[in-house]
């Protein structure tokens, strides 16, 4: 059992949906449910609405309200697609989505998401989501298969080595980037390889991509050789996830930074072995692994390991890793479309002006 806060289902229903590029999504609760997550899903260019539950609504129902919110979401932005989410609120109390959906006369796709905060994992609302998705004709049988085994197999990963595998982790800010990048210049300045891998989770990959221009731009400077292996393969994925990889490879290409791909931006969690393969080919002298380091086999202590994540990388530091975070990086891509500095990368060019 956890006793430190893990992610909703309620929340990985609406990022799945977003990522299927619904163009509107109805959360059935109380105003303030998923309040900071629909801000950042709405950044991302989906309209989210609520039907703002109250006490008298748990006793009578708000049937009424998520019809007259359908028909509000319809007249108000003429959608292609609009998705129900269900809560703890409207699940405990059995409201019937899919009737209101009917009664409602709306004319475009719509699906119901039945999930609520008491489901456990946090994948088990974004699988559900999925199946609506596929259910209503919005994505194929078979990238939902697809979608529902790579979440099966992410699960089972944060179970068997990240924060679900520990009872409780305080967050962690860290130390600061300068210990880690003083190693990655040092190792290039004495002429030895480095190995960059990116094991990222789709639009955090805009950020974590920056240690590849970080790390080029001190190899023109120092010199040593530096090599890149990542999860960018434009070629799997949702459409909005493979555009992610398409907007960074573009981005590197433009700078004359070529990538090893192995796998795509929702694969993370399957390919970890096929990376270290990617890697061991290179025999690099130092490796440092951004993203979800954890998806990487045979973590040791000789490598350089960097998280979004605040309680992941308490959980890396206790257990002896080289470890930095790049906290709130989630909240710094959503809606971009180019690669976001890191704090880590901006350590490194401080570092090469003072050396210069």
């Amino acid at each position: 059992m956890n006793i430190h806060p893990r992610p909703n289902p309620i929340i990985a229903a609406l990022y799945m949906l977003r990522d299927i590029d619904v163009d509107v999504v109805i959360i059935h609760g109380p105003s303030g449910c998923g309040f900071m997550a629909s801000r950042m899903i709405e950044d991302a260019g989906i309209r989210v609405m609520t039907t703002a539950m109250n006490d008298d609504d748990l006793i009578f129902g708000a049937s009424g309200k998520l019809e007259d919110a359908l028909r509000e979401a319809e007249r108000r932005f003429s959608p292609r697609s609009i998705a129900v989410i269900g809560t703890c609120s409207s699940m405990i109390i059995g409201e019937d989505m899919e009737a209101s959906i009917r009664r409602s006369g709306v004319g475009c796709r719509t699906v119901s998401v039945d999930c609520h905060g008491c489901m456990g994992n946090n994948t088990a609302g974004a699988i559900m989501a999925v199946e609506a998705s596929a259910k209503a004709g919005l994505i194929p049988k078979e990238e939902a298969d697809r979608q529902k085994y790579l979440l099966s197999m992410a699960t089972q990963m944060e179970k068997e080595r990240g924060m679900a595998s520990v009872q409780y982790l305080q967050p962690s800010n860290g130390p600061t980037k300068m210990g880690v990048a003083k190693k990655i210049i040092g190792c290039l300045s004495n002429n030895g390889k480095l190995a960059v891998v990116s094991i990222s989770k789709k639009e955090l990959a805009y950020r974590f991509s920056d240690l590849f221009l970080a790390v080029d731009q001190a190899c023109k400077e120092l010199g040593g050789k530096a090599v890149y292996i990542a999860n960018l393969d434009p070629q799997k994925g949702l459409p909005r996830i493979r555009g992610y990889a398409a907007d960074i490879l573009s981005e590197l290409s433009a700078k004359g930074i070529s990538a090893d791909i192995v796998g795509g931006l929702d694969e993370y969690a399957v390919i970890g072995e096929d990376m270290k393969e990617a890697v061991d080919r290179h025999s690099p002298d130092l490796i440092v692994i951004a993203g979800i380091p954890h998806a990487y086999p045979d973590l040791d202590k000789s490598q350089i390991l960097i998280t979004d994540q605040p309680r992941q990388l308490s959980n890396y530091l206790s257990k002896g890793y080289d470890a930095v975070g790049e906290i709130s990086s989630h909240q710094m891509v959503m809606n971009v479309r180019k690669i976001v500095p890191t704090e880590t990368g901006d350590t490194i060019r401080e570092m090469l002006r003072d050396i210069s």
